[in-house]
């Protein structure tokens, strides 16, 4: 439940130096503005009297202020990529590097190496020294020019590490996991009385984190799963009962799987985490597969990674370094199931899997995502330099906010599926609404 607490964003203290970027205060006069710190922005845009609103609720406007917090000439900042990689990385790095450095005025910048196993002393792994010429052709490149990994770091040696350093600022570039390490390791400076502005960026490509509209990498990451939709739709079509089966990324949410197949327009089947399908049975995923060969001569299926995972026999105990459970395969699953199924019905088919996950997460950002990746990295500058800690750049309704990090990790994203995404996937697809006799439930992570 939103309310004006649960959106509150933490602050170092008062802002009392004033802002080396000489940007204006008044509307109209032609020059780029400061954001008021009273600005704004409604967490409910959309009101309905079924649905009860938080009309009250508003989030913090992102943006550079008048006054900022750290004395520019004596600032350090730091900046960490956490987690699995994702297109624009590399573009975030980079402008936040020219923001402080450029506007600023900000000279020291480190970069962690490998995640926030660089903050621990004994990785031997010294920091990068961060400066323009250092980035200047890094947002040609996927990946991470600093590395990253999974899994926590012992907090105390962690914030010791940066005080060594005089770290001012901390940026960590992640997902859901990664910033909960930043909310710890903001709460970890507070216990030290350390000032220590820790900013999370968030980074997932399945575009899960809740108050961000829209995260860096997904719009890639569909630009190169239709490539591949496009290639698995030519094998189907070229071979006798051909069936292509593409996986994609999307452990938790669907929305890459969604916007490749409304993007393409050559998916038949689009499987996702959030809805039930049945394989078996009247109406289950392999009867309509047999009708759509038999009618057709060839079908598409995509899968997110974290659809149909009831149907595999797993460990939930069994977790990798970040937390999260390891997950069965789907795409090499259901791939058997549906030879096994067409060989006993005796009914001619070609099979074809695809899983392009490891491409797709390691190519360079489109020009959407990189024009994304620059705006969040500058609002995120801002903030840090204005003080803020224990929050992250959201993006809401077309406008960049700060958001509560407790309050963004305290659930996944989801796509729903009485959304215009999903309606627009069952128009394309032509898939009925209920895969099976006894599903089309939301499934609640």
């Amino acid at each position: 439940m939103l309310t004006p607490e649960s959106v509150k964003v933490q602050s170092l203290g008062e802002c009392r130096i004033p802002s080396p970027m000489g940007l204006s205060t008044v509307l109209g006069d032609g020059v780029v503005n400061y954001v008021p710190d009273d600005a704004r922005m409604p967490a409910k845009v959309e009101l309905s009297s079924d649905v009860p609103g938080q009309a009250g609720v508003c989030f913090e406007k992102a943006g550079p202020r008048r006054n900022i917090y750290f004395d520019p000439t004596e600032t350090s900042a730091a900046i960490v990529t956490c987690g699995g990689l994702c297109p624009g990385l590399n573009n975030v790095i980079r402008s936040l590097v020219l923001e402080l450095h450029y506007h600023y005025g900000v000279k020291n910048i480190l970069g962690i190496r490998f995640g926030y196993t660089g903050l621990d002393p004994d990785s031997l792994r010294e920091p990068i020294s961060l400066t323009p010429e250092f980035v200047e052709d890094i947002h040609k490149d996927g990946g991470t020019v600093l590395g990253s990994s999974r899994g926590p770091v012992a907090l105390d040696r962690a914030v010791n590490f940066l005080r060594r350093r005089g770290v001012n600022i901390l940026f960590c570039i992640g997902g859901d996991g990664t910033q909960r390490g930043a909310r710890c390791l903001s709460q970890e400076a507070e216990r030290q009385a350390y000032p220590l502005a820790v900013i999370g960026i968030p980074k997932t490509i399945d575009n899960d984190i809740e108050y961000v509209q829209q995260t860096f990498g997904y719009y890639t990451a569909i630009d190169k799963a239709r490539e591949v939709i496009d290639c698995a739709h030519n094998e189907a079509r070229g071979a006798l009962g051909g069936i292509a089966v593409v996986k994609l990324m999307g452990r938790d949410a669907g929305f890459i799987a969604a916007g490749a197949a409304v993007a393409s327009q050559d998916v038949n089947f689009t499987l996702v985490p959030e809805l039930h399908f049945d394989l078996d049975g009247p109406g289950g995923l392999l009867d309509l597969l047999e009708k759509r060969i038999t009618e057709r001569g060839h079908a598409v299926v995509v899968v997110a990674e974290g659809a149909g995972q009831y149907l595999l026999s797993g460990d939930k105990d069994n977790r990798d370094a970040s937390g999260n459970v390891l997950l069965g395969d789907i795409g090499v699953f259901l791939t058997a199931r549906i030879k096994a199924y067409f060989k006993d019905r005796e009914v001619r088919s070609t099979v074809k899997y695809i899983d392009p996950s490891y491409i797709i997460r390691s190519v360079p950002a489109n020009c959407e995502d990189a024009l994304l990746c620059d705006q969040m990295a500058r609002n995120a500058a801002h903030a840090g330099m204005a003080g803020r800690t224990g929050m992250l750049i959201g993006y809401w309704y077309d406008v960049f906010i700060h958001v509560p990090i407790l309050l963004a990790t305290s659930q996944k994203k989801q796509m729903s599926p009485e959304s215009d995404l999903w309606r627009s996937v069952l128009a394309t697809t032509g898939q009925p609404v209920r895969i099976g006799a006894s599903t089309g439930n939301f499934i609640e992570k």
